[in-house]
Parts: structure tokens; C-alpha cells; sequence
């Protein structure tokens, strides 16, 4: 998996906002007495929190820091990311050089197993000063050997997405875009083997991701894949290639992401994604805790925040992601939890991605260049 740096930086702000009284409402009143100290002390406190930049990063700094420091005090600086994979680059150096470039990193589910695997760049977490954390669904809690070492952030998905003045009825199944009689030469799907696409095809012909487990699984799955290449007219690598071939009708349907293809649509270009019921691939990022911080209480009160109900629909609302928790534990409405989330999900495979990340890559490149 990938950082979330495209569909995220084009999603724009969506109407709503957090009040201190509505974050009191949304979970936070339990924990008040901890989270708000004395103004002399707390005023004192602060933390560095890493995010991917441009619009994303931006819309942190405007909607979500300042209510996190309103609710209790600490100051957050801000500190630019890349995505995920190169920021591990970057804090394996500065381990190595003894620095910590920040407090609190944003990483991917794969580099965060991958900073697991390499030991010392994540510092374990005490859940117990995480209480909201208990709110999430549990797989976005991650714990390696040293104990929990991630606490989800924020989601997102790559969706089915169609043109419906040109497909109708939208298909329900994944297993409907290899029909050449419908979709011959006219789908637009990821050109990366990472992009989830072999989890989506594994929880439609197979028993599901887990099939990745194996060279035996991964080669069936990109077999199958091999199958639908009749039917991919672009096989884009930047999403910006995807967007002018939807809009241009080059493509009728495809892989996309969920809040973009929302957003598209608003705008008034004949694009729908769809939750088939084989579901989506959601991906997600985590808030991990640098080894060398001496923020750790601070970091664990970020993360309180960030679980709570009220701060999950605020980045819904402002950054365009989806919550790691049902809807009715929001304040969401159906149009604005539709508007980032859906259902069914498919969880990918990611141990499988690192596994066996150089037979997967080869067998993908190798299927793409066969005619």
C-alpha cells in the first residue's frame, strides 16, 4: 500500500466543524479531566506531528491541530512527510544519526509492519492512555513483538467506479468487468501490482486475499487478471491519467478512489463508484510513535483525539477520509458518510505485499507485457 497522496490531495473541505461543546458530546467528556490540565502546564506542552503534505497536511493544520490544542493545550508544530515508504527511509537515517525528525509519523499499514520488521524506529504505545482507541474497529490497531505499535489514523478506498450514462444497470459484482460483450477495450485500471487490485480479484474468484499467502496463489490471481487485459483500454499509473479518461469517455469504468469519484460526480461528470458486493479495498494510515520521542504522553493524548468519534467526522468532513468506525457512532449523515466510506470492505493482504513483494512485482510486470 501506498500513501494516500493522491485521491487526498484533491478532496475538498466539506461543510461542518468541532465546536468544544460537540467534542465534549462526541466521546471527550470522559476524558476531559485528563486531556485538559492546568492552562500554566499544558500551555507549556508540545508535539510534532508528521503528515503528508500539500492540501492534506494543510487541512490538518487549519481543522485539526487547533482543536486538538483548544481541547488540551499542546502545541503542535507540523512537520512535512512523503509518503509512508520514503519517510521510513528518512527515520531509519536519522536513527542511525540518533535524531528524531519528529514525535508522531503517518505511515501506511505496509511500512508500518515494515518499521516493525526492522525494529527500533517505533517507540510502544499504553493503550490504556489511549481510551477512544477502544472505539476503532480492532484491526486498525496494530501491535508488533514489542507491544501495540499503531493506532489507525484515518481510511480510504479504491472503488469500482462506472460511467452511468454509459453502463446501467451498475454492475454488482467485480466478476462483471470481465465481460467482453460490455467492457471490451474500455476499462481503466491501476498499472501497480500494490494497488489492491489483486485483493479485489481475490475476494471475487477466489476464497479471498488471504490466497496472496502463497507464489502458487499470487500466480492464479494474476492469472485470472490476465484475462480482464481485452478489457483494460489504460492501464494508468497517476490518477490524473484516470480522471481526462473518464471524463473524456475513453473509459467507462475501472479502479478509482471512492472520494475523488464523489467529488467528480459533484461537479457534474458521469462518474458513480460503486460497493459491489465483493466490497472495496480500504486502505488506511496509522499514527506510530518515533523510538527516540520523549513525547510519548503527549503523542498518546494525540491519538485519544484523534479516535475520538467528533474528531474522526471532522477529517471526514474537512480532508475527505473515511472513519475507522461505524457511522452511528458519528454524527455523520448517510450522505456524508457516503461521501468517504462504504460497504462491504476488503482488507488487502498486506504481510503478503512485503513477503513476497519481488514475485508478485515480477509476476505483475510479466503479465502486464505479454500481449
Amino acid at each position: 500500500m501506498t500513501a494516500p497522496t493522491s485521491p487526498l490531495s484533491l478532496a475538498r473541505p466539506r461543510a461542518g466543524g468541532l465546536s468544544r461543546r460537540r467534542l465534549l458530546q462526541g466521546g471527550a467528556g470522559a476524558l476531559a479531566v485528563g486531556m485538559i490540565g492546568a492552562p500554566a502546564i499544558a500551555q507549556a506542552r508540545s508535539l510534532r506531528v508528521a503528515s503528508y503534505g500539500g492540501y492534506f497536511e494543510n487541512s490538518f493544520k487549519e481543522h485539526v491541530f487547533p482543536e486538538f490544542t483548544a481541547a488540551t493545550g499542546i502545541a503542535v508544530e507540523s512537520v512535512t512527510q512523503p509518503n509512508s515508504a520514503d519517510w521510513l527511509v528518512t527515520m531509519q537515517q536519522a536513527a542511525m544519526a540518533g535524531q528524531t525528525p519528529t514525535d508522531v509519523s503517518l505511515y501506511g499499514r505496509d511500512t508500518m509492519i515494515k518499521a516493525s520488521r526492522i525494529g527500533g524506529l517505533l517507540q510502544p504505545l499504553d493503550l490504556s492512555k489511549i481510551p477512544t482507541a477502544s472505539g476503532l474497529d480492532p484491526r486498525f490497531l496494530y501491535a508488533d513483538a514489542t507491544g501495540p505499535v499503531g493506532v489507525g489514523a484515518m481510511s480510504w478506498f479504491v472503488s469500482m467506479v462506472v460511467n452511468p450514462t454509459e453502463i446501467s444497470p451498475a454492475p454488482t459484482s467485480w466478476a462483471e468487468f470481465w465481460d467482453s460483450s460490455v467492457y471490451a477495450r474500455s476499462l481503466g485500471v491501476s498499472r501497480e501490482f500494490n494497488s489492491n487490485f489483486l485483493d479485489v480479484v481475490a475476494a471475487t474468484f477466489f476464497e479471498g486475499p488471504e490466497v496472496l499467502s502463497t507464489e502458487e496463489g499470487i500466480s492464479a490471481v494474476i492469472a485470472k487478471i490476465a484475462e480482464l487485459k481485452p478489457n483494460v483500454a489504460l492501464w494508468w499509473s497517476a490518477e490524473s491519467q484516470m480522471e481526462q479518461a473518464m471524463k473524456n469517455g475513453d473509459v467507462v469504468g475501472g479502479t478509482y478512489y471512492h472520494d475523488v469519484a464523489g467529488i467528480m460526480a459533484a461537479d457534474g461528470f458521469p462518474i458513480a463508484s460503486i460497493f459491489p458486493k465483493e466490497g472495496n479495498p480500504q486502505n488506511y494510515g496509522s499514527w506510530c510513535l518515533s523510538a527516540g520521542s520523549e513525547k510519548a504522553a503527549e503523542a498518546q493524548e494525540f491519538m485519544t483525539f484523534s479516535c475520538l468519534p467528533a474528531t474522526q467526522a471532522l477529517m471526514a468532513r474537512k480532508i475527505g477520509t473515511a472513519p475507522l468506525m461505524d457511522r452511528a457512532s458519528t454524527d455523520l449523515t448517510e450522505d456524508e458518510f457516503a461521501a468517504v466510506s462504504g460497504a462491504p470492505a476488503i482488507t488487502p493482504n498486506f504481510e503478503a505485499y512485503l513477503d513476497h513483494e519481488t514475485f508478485m512485482k515480477e509476476s505483475w510486470e510479466k503479465m502486464l507485457s505479454e500481449s
